[in-house]
């Protein structure tokens, strides 16, 4: 098992940065990739972004250039920057295990809120 904890969730104004961390525990060579998701009030969770241990990274095209993951051995951050009242919602952080088809450990989930 892989648990995941996220920290870093907060309000802030348009146009401004928030910094979102998460850190895996437990069986961690496990884990090919982590990554970030998101759902909205309302709305599917959808994918944010993904970052592999192959130092490759993914993003969804709705925070390309505005958002960057990074990973320090068992920790996954991401960067938020230029952020806009639509990425208002509760961030996830998953964790994604070699030979799986999906994303098999989910952290809590923390709250961003951007007010306009």
């Amino acid at each position: 098992q892989v648990q995941l904890v996220e920290s870093g969730g907060g309000v802030v104004q348009a146009g401004g940065s928030l910094s979102l961390s998460c850190a895996a525990s437990g069986r961690t060579f496990e884990v090919y990739a982590m990554g970030w998701f998101r759902q909205a009030p309302g709305e599917e969770r959808e994918f944010v972004g993904t970052s592999r241990s192959d130092g490759s990274t993914t993003y969804a095209d709705s925070v390309k250039g505005r958002f960057t993951i990074s990973r320090d051995k068992d920790t996954v951050y991401l960067q938020m920057n230029s952020l806009k009242p639509e990425d208002t919602a509760v961030y996830y952080c998953a964790a994604f295990k070699y030979g799986s088809g999906a994303y098999d450990y989910w952290g809590q989930g923390t709250q961003v809120t951007v007010s306009s």
